[in-house]
């Protein structure tokens, strides 16, 4: 499935549509969801620096997207944010003076996560990473 502008993406307005696109990653129903994501998606990835100046405006949606503390709407912004670090050249600069509002949110959802995980991982690194053992005893 594929979506089709009359508008090439590169000629809209980031500082308005951004923000919505990133609302709409609350959206749980198809196809608003679809067209939430490919839309968020497709604006990094071809925005260039264009979101950087965005950044203050997208920082509400983030944190109304994390404080939903669904699974799937937390998991949907974790690659979103990833994306827009990774595609948009000083992205994680600017957003450091956010940090103390969206990092709490995953403080809550990386211990939650945490007690599940516990064991598997620790049972993961042990067997990755070999014990040291002297020679010299």
């Amino acid at each position: 499935m594929f979506v089709c502008r009359q508008v090439d993406i590169t000629q809209i307005d980031y500082s308005h549509y951004l923000p919505l696109f990133f609302e709409g990653l609350r959206e749980l129903e198809e196809p608003y969801r679809f067209l939430a994501l490919n839309g968020t998606m497709d604006m990094l990835e071809k925005g260039g620096d264009r979101p950087l100046t965005c950044i203050p405006h997208l920082v509400i949606p983030i944190k109304q997207n994390l404080m939903t503390r669904h699974p799937t709407i937390m998991c949907i912004q974790m690659k979103v944010l990833q994306k827009l670090v990774l595609t948009c050249p000083y992205a994680g600069e600017a957003l450091v003076p956010y940090y103390r509002q969206i990092l709490t949110i995953f403080n809550l959802f990386a211990t939650k996560r945490g007690t599940q995980w516990d064991s598997t991982y620790k049972e993961r690194k042990v067997y990755m990473v070999p014990t040291y053992e002297s020679c010299m005893s």
